[in-house]
């Protein structure tokens, strides 16, 4: 069961006070993992947003929608709120394992041991957000989002890696908005130096 702390609750009631959002639920789910766990979304939606399939909970105060895909990972995780001297915002700590598959754990696996050191040096990391289907879904960060080469990197580099590695990877998938990039006017390249290439 997902729980709150009561700084939590506070402040969650607090910012629906706030905002004149009295009667909203609070929309928690996971929309990838990264190096530092699970990506959580949080948002303040209307009674009419929730979806067939939702799980719906109570925080004592407002209703909690969660989609089923992110519930069972959400299972026994506890939301704080932290307000201290350089940080302040929602903490979510997660008792479940950050990828089940096997397939999921050694893409994670490229990535932390070989991707992601390869291209630190370039400012740059790759987050694996999902396997389905032997698909492996990944979103680019730092200097790689937007960068023109990044055609080069995701093709001749990443996707070569992980294929290689787990045979059972078929495609590879940039989810990536690279027009929010730091270089997002720079044009893909289909050649030139890549940190991967």
């Amino acid at each position: 069961m997902l729980t709150f702390t009561d700084a939590a609750r506070n402040k969650i009631l607090e910012l629906l006070e706030a905002q004149d959002r009295a009667g909203l639920c609070l929309r928690l789910e996971i929309k990838g993992r990264g190096p530092g766990g699970f990506l959580y979304s949080m948002s303040f939606v209307g009674p009419e947003d929730k979806r067939p399939s939702d799980v719906v909970s109570d925080a004592a105060g407002f209703p909690v929608l969660t989609d089923a895909e992110s519930a069972p990972n959400l299972k026994g995780a506890r939301v704080d709120f932290v307000d201290e001297l350089n940080v302040s915002g929602f903490k979510i700590e997660n008792p479940n394992a950050l990828w089940t598959d096997p397939v999921a754990l050694a893409v994670q696996k490229v990535l932390d041991e070989q991707i992601n050191p390869a291209i630190a040096g370039h400012g740059g990391f790759v987050t694996l957000l999902d396997v389905r289907q032997n698909i492996a879904y990944i979103q680019l960060g730092g200097g790689c989002q937007g960068c023109g080469m990044v055609d080069v990197t995701l093709k001749q580099g990443v996707e070569v890696m992980i294929k290689e590695a787990v045979p059972q990877i078929v495609a590879v998938m940039d989810t990536t908005d690279h027009a929010a990039g730091e270089n997002p006017f720079y044009r893909p390249s289909e050649k030139g130096p890549s940190p991967l290439a």
